[in-house]
């Protein structure tokens, strides 16, 4: 990373996110598809952290690729205190069948694969089939995987993640972190 330092301030009482998760994520936003950061005219997560970091320009791909790389920083500090091989939640009661146990970083559960076909094809293309224990296995092996898919999960729901769905993520995710990853991905 650069001399940057607002994408290493702390998240909650979860700490300071790793330099070598804060690069995965921006080696992966260098390369990753223009279409997962496209314009949509639905409500999801680009709607979802407008007051904190909108408005997006629709022909600023990089500005929009460093606002997801900052909701992604602060979900998986919540989620997992980025931590790629995070286990099951045990503290989640529905947590308790192969496709609902959640894993990784972003601890994303199988069974939301279900909101997209897209979701599904990803697993296929990548973990060579849709089993959800196979999917855990790749979701804490393969990071750019993991990076990708909840990137895309986000596009289509902000209702799998808690951190999201009660606002509390919004708290955390910073203009100042997202134009340092903006800078970051032009780098």
């Amino acid at each position: 990373m650069s001399q940057f330092q607002a994408y290493k301030k702390p998240v909650y009482n979860r700490g300071v996110a790793p330099t070598d998760f804060l690069n995965a994520l921006v080696s992966w936003g260098k390369t990753a598809a223009d279409e997962i950061f496209q314009p949509r005219p639905t409500n999801e997560i680009y709607s979802w952290v407008a007051d904190q970091l909108g408005p997006y320009p629709a022909d600023n791909l990089i500005y929009r690729k460093a606002v997801m790389l900052e909701v992604l920083r602060v979900l998986a500090g919540f989620e997992s205190s980025w931590n790629w091989n995070e286990g099951v939640d045990i503290t989640n009661p529905a947590s308790d069948k192969p496709c609902t146990m959640e894993a990784g970083a972003f601890q994303v559960s199988g069974d939301s694969m279900n909101f997209d076909a897209s979701l599904r094809n990803l697993t296929i293309e990548v973990a060579g089939a849709d089993d959800c224990t196979r999917f855990r296995e790749v979701t804490k092996s393969n990071h750019p995987f993991a990076i990708e898919y909840c990137a895309r999960l986000l596009r289509f729901t902000t209702q799998h993640h808690g951190p999201i769905k009660s606002g509390e993520l919004n708290k955390w995710i910073t203009r100042a972190a997202a134009n340092e990853f903006s800078a970051a991905l032009q780098e």
